[in-house]
């Protein structure tokens, strides 16, 4: 057995100290140099030295010291030597000690009596303990609290002790009498939490006598007896009532430690309406009260707990909570949103908007770095709020417009694409928003938002003013043409010619330039464009946005251009009655086509248009020089179709997942249920009675059926050892989050004893033993359960190895049976998780390291082995079962995955059917740290096969 250790000191072992100069400094006179020379021998002791030559020198010239220091450390000393023989019997010179500690407990100094009690505290032999009680006891009555507060610690650990009850069996009544005169604090504590330990009917009795004054009480004892309550409430339900009581009357006392406890205590013991509200009320004032945002993030934790199983109370306190918005803190921020927005009812909703509103609006003031993240985090919040309520869309999407052109192009992209499904779900807003959005669209400065705003534009202009409006703005946006002139496309031949690492072209010169109609012009302003590729521009009336996003490069913005031009045109020969005015349009903006694909394969670019981006541009020239019925319908129609169909299909996959949840069978139909209206109610206050009712509700609904599955349990059974070894082993794998518990059987098969015994583990990857490995004696064929902790740090595929070690009477050499690996599977730490498209492009984009695994298997179809996958991988598909419908023999899906560490999996299964009916393609994994994407691929190679 392993020697129990009660201290710990870091010790360097760079120049370790030598025995003999220890020896002298302690026989010297010189005061420092003997407390140095303690420290030593106590750090040598630490580590393993053993030094029993020291032990005569200190019993001589240590102990006689006055000194307090040198007195503490001898003490120090004393606690970690070795008392006892090989036998398990005291050391004859133990006796030495003896005295020196009786006369301690006699000393004048309150320091020195103190520290002696403490260390009788740490002390488990009987023999040594036994002649210095009576001193103990006399200190139970001495004048100073800290000698009285260590006097009742020292009574109750000796209690503890296997002897105890012998030595001192009335310390039960001594320290109730202790209890009842006691006026400090502190000793007080300790009187309560010794009866608490050793005789719990006393310390019951004690608390319901004087339960009108536990609120009076300070906040250490208040907290013993919170555990107190925790303890008795666990053993015996019925008594619940009363103690609930004591708890309420604690939420009001200073200490914001005790009301947290009491909170959690109240949430653990009941399900009654009024003690979960008191619960809740306590966690909103912890939110707003304590300025320390790790106590700010435990304490949303519980309310997220809360807001799972009593949802209906946090929704009366969602303002409160609300306010946690304050805080500087984006982590603190994101789980208050993440909060609210289910608690979000036709009750509520407005006055939950109208606050987002009113933060959205500090943002813009520049003082905080990160306001361009906490703003798209409430403009996502807004959109889901109005995509379940779409009545206060109408309050929040003309302010929400005003951030179009924000420098933070993730915000700008979440309105846009808010914008995009409003001007659909509420067809009144269409006007006032096609206004609104034309008005701004020259401040728009990110290519993404460019492309949605103007699909909108060429969807929802309807009437001939919004029309012409549309063609209006692009074109001004636009600027003049051509985007270039010949002189300009020279000089940058020539110019590349001479130098490669030209950074700037002119665009535009004063001599006369011909334009794409054959007619000559003169620009007279000189603009110089720089060409590293910008992702934002500054948008203004003068040179427009479009304009300076096509001359970086951005072709298919060209190509959404031109579509969007095409559709208002058709739509313009279904409003336009003149068709004079309808070719001259045309003209104009077949005009602008060409000069788009001028630009793109002239020399002034470093990059030509790509082909997707070209055909689709030559489509629309093609398109508008001759329009039919069925091409007009097409673009006119079938694109909205699309959109509608994708809104629809969302909203189905939320209700679907809505009533999944709902359908999770808590109780079996044949389950008793208690009708609480025959319930006797004598006596009982209205939180019994609502405790009681919840209780019997609880039963009836299966929550406190515990989750454990016995058919589950059999197949995390690892056989570690063979039938035929004399050791017989296997384990039982628990895993919680962050550690994993090895339940171990050991069986010993033979006819003899098996002495010394121990499993030894070692790990691999990101796992750490978290304690030193014990020996044990097994009797012939006889067991023994051997439980292991082992911490986890990240989600990698780890191995776990040992042996199991054990010595036999007959030989002295140690026996060593080699046990199989175990390995910790990656599937125990990830979970199915959802996210947005757009967070998933950032993040696909964001994470360094891929693992790209190619398809090798026998199922023949794309979408059994995307099922397969999934299923293999437990992963969520967040592509909508509508994009992977029908047979075309190919396939593209996004899978999503979120370990309980919080890292983030992602994955794309790109996969096609050859000629010869099997698939090919590509899984690839993405993830921010290695062991994710090496651990999920190794998986996808091992399952990936299929079919046996």
């Amino acid at each position: 057995m392993e020697k129990s250790c009660s201290l710990l000191v870091h010790f360097d072992k760079g120049t370790p100290a030598i025995a003999n100069e220890i020896k002298e400094a302690l026989e010297g006179n010189d005061m420092p140099a003997k407390i140095d020379a303690m420290m030593k021998a106590i750090m040598l002791l630490l580590n393993g030295e053993t030094l029993p030559q020291l032990f005569i020198t200190i019993i001589r010239y240590v102990l006689p010291s006055e000194d307090h220091t040198i007195q503490k450390l001898l003490l120090l000393y004393l606690e970690i030597i070795e008392k006892t023989d090989a036998k398990g019997r005291v050391l004859p010179e133990m006796i030495l000690i003896c005295q020196n500690l009786r006369n301690n407990l006699q000393h004048p100094n309150e320091y020195i009596r103190g520290v002696t009690l403490r260390f009788l505290c740490r002390l488990k032999e009987t023999e040594i303990i036994e002649p210095l009680i009576p001193s103990v006891l006399q200190n139970l009555e001495h004048r100073h609290p800290f000698i009285r507060r260590n006097a009742i610690l020292a009574v109750m650990s000796i209690y503890k002790l296997p002897q105890g009850e012998q030595i001192l069996g009335d310390a039960p009544d001594m320290i109730e009498k202790v209890l009842l005169t006691e006026q400090d604090q502190s000793a007080k504590r300790n009187a309560f939490l010794m009866l608490f330990n050793c005789a719990q009917d006393r310390a019951i009795n004690y608390l319901l006598t004087h339960i009108e004054r536990v609120s009076e009480w300070g906040d250490m004892l208040q907290m013993v007896v919170l555990e107190l309550i925790r303890k008795v409430c666990r053993t015996n339900r019925g008594e619940k009532g009363k103690y609930i009581k004591i708890i309420i009357s604690l939420l009001n006392v200073p200490s914001t430690a005790v009301i947290y406890e009491c909170a959690g205590t109240l949430v653990s013991l009941s399900s009654a309406p009024t003690a979960i509200r008191a619960a809740a009320n306590t966690y909103c004032q912890l939110l707003l009260s304590q300025s320390d945002n790790n106590v700010k993030l435990i304490v949303l934790d519980r309310l997220n707990e809360l807001k799972s199983s009593h949802r209906d109370i946090l929704v009366d306190l969602i303002m409160d909570v609300l306010r946690a918005l304050s805080s500087p803190n984006l982590d603190i921020r994101r789980k208050t949103l993440d909060i609210v927005l289910d608690l979000i009812t036709p009750r509520n909703i407005n006055e939950v908007v109208l606050t987002l509103k009113k933060e959205v609006v500090k943002t813009q003031s520049g003082e905080l770095e990160k306001n361009g993240e906490y703003r798209q985090m409430l403009i996502q919040a807004i959109h889901s709020c109005a995509i379940k309520f779409p009545e206060v869309a109408s309050t929040v999407v003309h302010l929400l417009m005003d951030f179009l052109g924000d420098s933070n192009v993730g915000s700008a992209v979440d309105v846009i694409v808010f914008v995009r499904e409003i001007i659909e779900t509420n067809p009144k807003l269409r006007v006032s928003i096609i206004t609104r959005l034309l008005d701004t669209f020259y401040q728009i400065r990110a290519a993404r938002v460019c492309t949605c705003a103007l699909w909108i534009i060429g969807e929802y202009c309807l009437s001939l003013s919004e029309v012409g409006s549309g063609i209006a703005t692009i074109k001004q946006c636009l600027g003049e043409l051509p985007f270039y002139s010949v002189s300009e496309e020279e000089e940058a031949t020539e110019s590349s010619k001479k130098d490669n690492q030209v950074n700037s072209i002119t665009l535009s010169s004063k001599r006369p330039a011909i334009l794409a109609d054959g007619t000559y012009a003169t620009q007279s302003a000189a603009s110089e464009t720089t060409f590293s590729p910008p992702t934002l521009v500054q948008g203004s009336l003068t040179s427009g946005n479009l304009r300076t996003l096509l001359l970086t490069g951005d072709f298919f913005l060209g190509a959404v251009v031109a579509c969007t031009l095409t559709k208002l045109l058709l739509r313009l020969e279904e409003v336009q009655q003149s068709k004079v005015e309808v070719n001259k349009e045309s003209t104009r903006a077949l005009l602008i086509m060409v000069s788009m694909l001028q630009l793109g394969q002239s020399s002034v670019l470093p990059h030509p248009i790509d082909n997707d981006s070209y055909d689709r541009i030559v489509l629309c020239i093609r398109l508008l020089c001759n329009t039919g019925d069925e091409i007009r319908k097409i673009w006119l129609q079938s694109c909205r179709q699309s959109f509608v169909q994708m809104l629809s299909e969302k909203q189905l996959q939320e209700t679907q997942e809505i009533k999944a949840k709902a359908q999770i069978s808590h109780a079996q139909p044949d389950d008793l249920i208690d009708f609480y209206h025959l319930k006797s109610r004598k006596g009982m206050s209205q939180l019994e009675l609502e405790d009681a009712v919840q209780d019997d509700l609880k039963r009836a609904t299966g929550e406190f059926v515990k989750d454990g599955d016995d058919a589950n349990k059999l197949s995390r059974i690892l056989q570690l050892t063979g039938f035929s070894d004399p050791v017989y082993a296997e384990a039982y794998v628990t895993v919680h989050h962050y550690d994993i518990v090895l339940d171990v059987t050991v069986i010993n098969r033979t006819k003899e004893t098996l002495q010394n015994l121990c499993l030894e583990l070692a790990t691999m990857g990101d796992l750490k033993l978290v304690e030193r490995p014990q020996n044990y004696t097994l009797a012939p064929e006889s067991s023994k359960q051997i439980k292991a902790n082992i911490k986890v740090s990240s989600t990698e595929t780890g191995v776990i190895f040992g042996n199991i070690v054990y010595e036999t009477s007959n030989v002295h050499e140690r026996t060593v049976v080699v046990l199989n690996d175990i390995h910790i599977d990656i599937m125990d730490y990830i979970s199915p998780a959802v996210c947005g498209d757009v967070a998933f492009r950032t993040m696909w984009a964001e994470f360094e390291w891929e693992n790209k695994v190619a398809v090798n298997t026998v199922i023949q179809d794309e979408k059994d082995f995307l099922d397969h996958i999934i299923k293999s991988t437990n992963m969520k598909c967040l592509t909508a079962p509508s994009a992977l419908d029908g047979e075309c023999g190919f396939l593209a899906a996004n899978l999503y995955a979120k370990s309980v560490f919080g890292e983030d999996a992602l994955v794309n299964v790109s996969i096609e059917k050859q000629a010869d009916g099997k698939l090919s393609g590509y899984i690839r994994i993405r993830s921010k740290t290695q062991g994710i994407a090496l651990s999920l691929g190794d998986k996808i190679t091992l399952k990936q096969k299929g079919g046996s």
